[in-house]
């Protein structure tokens, strides 16, 4: 009992640490990309570039995974890829404020999500070891809680700059400093925890067989879910075009998105933790509501909007990924997990740059498309929880 009652204080240790890391690096990354969208319109791209980019980069940032997670798996150096991932981030982001032409920005941002694709796998296998101890849809709804209080803090510390007349290249040369910290932080956790938990099983294989039904219709719902989504970066060039608020208040905005996202995904582990899968039809009903909100031309509608907008990044970073867990083999988690990702990633992509045409030629037919997307999610996945075995207690 008293090694399992260390054991599991150690686990916990370890997961708020990991949390600051990820809170440190939110406030590089998220702080950027509470920015992108005004700086790219800044800079002189179009609806359609900042559409693409966004979608190239989730491509890059999801897809990718498939790839890194293989490779973690079989040369086992979990730390070396996080350390590598994060050391990326905190250079690619300050150097946006080197940029004085959107494809230069655009080529920094890319670089962003191919850290995030080269570190994710490798940090999210280090945690799961940790959250095994504490509940999985607790484990990683606290790292994700913690994870958020960055991607709050930076939006509204840089539109504070902003606000008090600061350019964007100031508001991005100043994230080299929580990025300098988190490295800190992050070689201090590799120095107390050089060893992650034996790996179990083998390596995953990249095939595609021993999935059941269940699994193949909620890989389609998060595809259609994620095709659906609104990225922030649209938003935000949105409410920079019509003059929806002050350009230092959109940050702020970002911020509010990312409180609730941090609530959400704490809440949302909690009860997948007692209820299971049931929860995901709701949560992607609500977001069938934050496209119309989002370009709905008043501000009471953006910020309700957004507030739904990342309710779905809450459960997206929280009980999307614990039910992969539970629709897949263990033997073939790691496999599940690289489609998983890929999947999201790659339908992100396409979504994203449809919707970011679409927002060129009509914003009615941008809302009609999303809304669509949103509804047929919810249909396919009211579809596999209706399957046999699907309604599973965690």
């Amino acid at each position: 009992m008293q090694t399992l009652t260390v054991t599991h204080r150690r686990a916990v240790q370890f997961i708020v640490l990991m949390g600051v890391v990820s809170l440190l690096a939110d406030m590089v990354y998220e702080g950027g990309r509470s920015l992108s969208g005004q700086y790219l319109a800044l800079l002189g791209a179009s609806g359609a570039v900042v559409g693409i980019t966004a979608g190239v980069g989730e491509l890059i940032g999801y897809g990718l995974r498939l790839v890194f997670g293989y490779l973690s798996d079989r040369t086992r150096r979990y730390w070396l890829m996080t350390i590598l991932g994060y050391t990326l981030t905190i250079i690619a982001v300050p150097m946006l404020a080197l940029a004085n032409a959107w494809p230069l920005a655009v080529g920094l941002l890319m670089v962003e999500r191919l850290s995030k694709a080269l570190r994710s796998p490798a940090k999210d296998t280090l945690i799961s070891y940790a959250a095994d101890r504490v509940g999985s849809g607790k484990g990683f709804g606290l790292h994700e809680a913690l994870d958020q209080v960055g991607a709050v803090a930076a939006p509204l510390a840089l539109a504070a700059v902003l606000a008090a007349g600061g350019s964007f290249q100031l508001a991005f040369g100043i994230l080299i400093v929580p990025g300098l910290i988190c490295l800190a932080v992050l070689l201090a956790a590799r120095a107390m925890f050089p060893q992650p938990a034996d790996l179990a099983g083998k390596t995953p294989s990249l095939t595609t067989t021993g999935f059941n039904r269940r699994f193949w219709l909620y890989i389609v719902s998060v595809s259609l879910f994620a095709a659906a989504s609104v990225d922030f970066a649209l938003a935000a060039f949105h409410f920079q075009r019509i003059q929806l608020l002050p350009a230092a208040a959109i940050p702020a905005l970002y911020a509010l998105a990312m409180v609730v996202d941090a609530v959400a995904a704490l809440g949302f582990g909690f009860l997948y933790d007692r209820i299971g899968l049931q929860t995901l039809i709701g949560v992607t009903a609500l977001a069938t509501l934050s496209a119309p909100l989002l370009f709905g031309g008043s501000l009471i509608a953006a910020v309700l909007g957004v507030m739904i907008w990342g309710i779905a990044l809450g459960a997206q970073e929280s009980i999307l990924r614990a039910a992969v867990a539970q629709l897949a083999p263990a033997e073939r988690r790691g496999a599940a997990y690289g489609l998983f990702n890929a999947g999201f990633g790659l339908s992100w992509f396409v979504g994203s740059a449809v919707l970011g045409v679409l927002y060129d030629v009509s914003l009615p037919l941008l809302i009609g498309v999303a809304v669509s997307l949103n509804l047929a999610a919810v249909v396919v996945l009211w579809l596999m929880v209706r399957q046999p075995g699907a309604t599973v207690k965690r």
